[in-house]
């Protein structure tokens, strides 16, 4: 039971210090929609989504006023495409036609986006699966809400080369075919290893094929928290740091468990896990590079951040697992550029560069993640970008991701806008030598010695 104190410091977490539920993501299985005709793979696509999340967003809306509580979005995760049009689905403009179907139903559900246009390609394509992937620029420059992920490898299988050299490629092609909207698309396209199956962030999430038929994951976020946290205990032992970190991820978590608890049971679906994963925002205070500036660093690049960054994404998930019986998805601190103003500020000094972010992700919860680069930077070297971070998480056993941004038209030093939660980015440096006679090579690169447990 919560006593009046815990109740109080909840209050002033929520309104002093940005915590929020960042997401209640409803995850839902398409493989019963699959059909050999199209339009009625999209018919029963479109009735399924309804009938389940028809509800979702007054559900949330109703807890948050409930309860206090901020949920900022309301989401859907769904079976990634490339198996559910596999029956039906003989040309990419096949799925970009169920596309423009999940893209009316987001919008008739009034939910923010919805994950899943998706492809697991760990080990090999089928053809199913390279006709999703080559609809993906189409398909995300004729949405609004739709996110599309491709999960290239695994501790387990290896990396699918071939994936990530096509991959390199759909990412320069999406850039292009939204260059208008200053490579939006690619804001919405992330490429995994070890991909998650009940993640419910975006634009990574897909309800995976070990899910039931429908279930409520949900992602809370608290930067802020940990950062006012912090900053009462300056100069203090790493013992007393630790410790402070893991009690507030608890509190955290605590309250994205109460709201998943209550919007599974006025729902009628059960409920999966908590992600809590330290998700900033653009908005000042709600930085994970502000904690990190808070452990006793100058700026996040300076010497000592990816240790630093290891123990806070160690204790965050310390102090998490103990709230939750159900903890899952990615759960750490992420480390977006666009969406966190103290990375940005990191980036602007100088301090912060693309290979550091690199070393940081060996320690964090995801990868790179919402980079602007160059908009004449080869397909090639995006691909060889994926195959480093790709690699990481496969050597690591965790996941990893690539959501980068070549910005059609823009260069090093410039900066694109893209607005709410995706925030604005500085056009950052990329290793301009080549790397296209590696990512050329065909077939995929073995599993690591470890992966053998059986």
């Amino acid at each position: 039971m919560l006593n009046i104190n815990e109740v109080f410091e909840t209050n002033k977490m929520i309104q002093d210090e940005n915590l929020d539920v960042r997401t209640i993501t409803m995850g839902i299985s398409l493989l019963d929609c699959a059909d050999s005709n199209l339009e009625a793979t999209c018919k029963n696509i479109y009735a399924k989504l309804l009938r389940h999340a028809g509800r979702l967003v007054k559900t949330g809306d109703d807890i948050a006023c409930d309860f206090g509580i901020p949920i900022v979005n309301k989401r859907i995760s769904i079976t990634p495409i490339s198996l559910v049009g596999a029956a039906c689905c003989r040309t990419p403009e096949d799925y970009v036609e169920i596309a423009k179907t999940l893209d009316r139903a987001a919008a008739e559900l009034d939910v923010n986006f919805l994950g899943g246009y998706s492809a697991i390609v760990s080990k090999g394509m089928t053809k199913s699966d390279e006709l999703l992937i080559r609809s993906i620029p189409e398909a995300l420059a004729v949405t609004e809400r739709i996110c599309s992920s491709v999960n290239v490898g695994s501790t387990k299988t290896g990396l699918d080369m071939d994936a990530v050299r096509l991959m390199g490629e759909i990412v320069k092609a999406t850039a292009e075919r939204t260059q208008d909207r200053d490579s939006l698309g690619c804001a919405k396209l992330v490429v995994l290893c070890n991909a998650p199956d009940d993640n419910p962030f975006m634009a990574g999430a897909f309800h995976g094929v070990t899910e039931g038929d429908a279930i409520i994951n949900v992602g809370v976020s608290g930067p802020g928290v940990v950062k006012y946290a912090l900053e009462q205990i300056r100069g203090a032992s790493f013992e007393v740091l630790c410790e402070t970190i893991k009690k507030t991820a608890f509190k955290i978590t605590r309250v994205g468990q109460l709201v998943a608890q209550e919007a599974a049971r006025r729902l009628g679906v059960p409920f999966g896990i908590i992600d809590l994963s330290l998700a900033p925002t653009p908005a000042v205070g709600d930085s994970v590079a502000d904690i990190l500036k808070a452990i006793g660093l100058e700026q996040p690049g300076a010497p000592g951040t990816t240790a630093a960054l290891a123990l806070l994404n160690d204790q965050v998930k310390k102090g998490g697992v103990m709230a939750s019986s159900y903890v899952g998805g990615l759960s750490g601190a992420f480390i977006p550029v666009s969406e966190d103003q103290g990375m940005i500020d990191a980036v602007n000094a100088g301090a912060l560069t693309i290979e550091k972010l690199e070393a940081m992700t060996c320690v964090c919860s995801v990868g790179l993640d919402m980079i602007a680069i160059p908009g004449d930077t080869p397909a090639t070297t995006v691909a060889g970008i994926i195959a480093d971070e790709a690699a990481i998480g496969m050597v690591n056993q965790k996941t990893t991701a690539v959501r980068i941004i070549p910005v059609i038209g823009k260069s090093v030093g410039d900066t694109v806008e893209f607005g709410g939660l995706l925030g604005h980015a500085p056009v950052m440096a990329v290793n301009r030598f080549s790397c296209a006679a590696f990512v050329g090579r065909r077939g995929r690169i073995p599993a690591p010695i470890h992966s053998f447990k059986n």
